[in-house]
């Protein structure tokens, strides 16, 4: 099966310059930095030992912001490098401060590439996060001995039964594990079956923020921007979730005249598609990037800029969260929660089940099917009572993933030296 894993990359490879084309003009990839995904590295390696984080996206990376600061500061490591595979990834770490820290795009998970990859770049450990498991990648490090640990690991049912079809390969590519860090407990059974061998449950590190990193203050233009308006936030939308939205805002402001609705897309590139369907609607749009001041004549306020949902959240009331309309399994809520926002969204939430029954054990969360329900459970003031209870937990979570990730990369540091002699 490998082999064969291996020959399909060969051919995405070759017609990889086709793909790559596409993507640019779709606003997909830096035209500069794509070349980073084979193995054309634009930062050079400083001496010393190296920790390697790799995360998919823009919320994976966001998660380790704190564990990346607290690792900045110290002295175990000379460098830290982070990969990501999105556009949008790339740019969260530019807001950061971070001495140690570069940031590269993740090679394709070709052979050739993980070999190379791990050749120039020789991390003395290696942290991938959440459900990013790559074979080639996999074998490469197990073959080096470089401990792997999947960081805030989230394995769902329909990707369960995906690696199941085929049984032999994914024990052989998940038993490469050295130790896995789950954030819910439906992960850990998933996870056993998978032929993880080491499992220390934690909790979801999305529940944590390092108030010396994010500011809680809320950023001042926004605040002023939208202060005489009732505001209703859709975010992480998909295609048809925007329609959604849309149609709640028409019902909403038959009642409230000076509502504005922002959409913050899961994919930007989007925006002029998103923007198309609201006209044809008869509603009036205006793009954060064209940083209108006056929104008296303003329906629709679209997001149009990478990173910025924190500070829509801050000043948000009610949130509806995306991918859960469609058969996407949701997008995490944990984020708008913290900051006292009532939660809704749709049926499909399987991502982040355990979150959304402890969202509603705290009954700060509820579920909608229609824009009728939607426009029925809009609040237009915070529920902060409950937000201290959400920071609670994340402080915890937090500080026993530092203890045992701290832990964790000694033993699998002296094993791997042990090993070696």
């Amino acid at each position: 099966m490998f082999l064969i894993y291996q020959l399909l990359l060969t051919l995405i490879i070759l017609f990889s310059p086709i793909i790559i084309l596409i993507r640019i003009f779709k606003g997909k990839e830096d035209i500069s930095r794509f070349r980073e995904k084979f193995c054309f590295f634009s930062r050079k390696k400083n001496s010393g030992k190296l920790l390697w984080f790799h995360g998919s996206s823009v919320g994976e990376l966001m998660s380790i912001l704190p564990v990346l600061n607290k690792y900045d500061k110290e002295n175990s490591f000379n460098q830290i490098l982070v990969t990501s595979s999105t556009l949008s990834s790339s740019k969260i770490l530019q807001k950061y401060n971070f001495k140690k820290v570069i940031h590269q795009f993740f090679p394709i998970d070709h052979i050739f590439f993980s070999n190379f990859f791990l050749n120039y770049w020789k991390p003395d450990t290696a942290i991938f996060l959440e459900s990013e498991i790559w074979p080639s990648i996999y074998r490469s490090l197990d073959r080096r001995n470089i401990p792997l640990i999947l960081l805030n690991a989230r394995v769902s049912k329909k990707t369960f039964k995906r690696w199941m079809k085929l049984k032999k390969f994914s024990l052989r590519v998940f038993n490469q594990i050295s130790i896995a860090h789950p954030q819910n407990k439906e992960t850990i059974r998933y996870l056993k079956k998978l032929g993880v061998r080491n499992i220390d449950y934690i909790g979801n590190l999305k529940f944590f923020e390092d108030k010396k990193i994010v500011s809680k203050k809320f950023d001042k233009r926004i605040k002023n921007k939208f202060k005489k308006y009732k505001t209703c936030i859709a975010a992480s939308t998909h295609p048809s979730e925007e329609i959604f939205a849309a149609q709640t805002h028409i019902l909403l402001k038959k009642k409230n005249k000076n509502l504005i609705t922002i959409i913050i897309p899961r994919h930007v590139h989007r925006v002029h598609e998103i923007n198309n369907e609201l006209e044809k609607l008869n509603l009036k749009t205006a793009y954060h990037s064209a940083n209108v001041k006056n929104l008296n004549n303003v329906d629709i306020y679209i997001v149009d800029t990478f990173g910025e949902s924190r500070k829509f959240y801050k000043i948000a009331t009610t949130v509806f969260l995306g991918g859960s309309l469609i058969d996407r399994g949701g997008q995490n809520p944990i984020e708008p929660a913290r900051y006292g926002a009532k939660i809704l969204h749709g049926p499909n939430v399987d991502n982040f089940k355990d979150v959304y029954a402890f969202l509603k054990s705290l009954k700060v969360s509820k579920k909608i099917n229609n824009p009728i329900q939607f426009a029925n459970e809009v609040i237009f003031k915070k529920k902060m009572k409950k937000v201290k209870k959400i920071q609670k937990l994340g402080n915890l979570i937090f500080k026993n993933t530092l203890n045992k990730l701290g832990k964790t990369i000694n033993y699998e540091t002296k094993k791997t030296q042990i090993l070696g002699q």
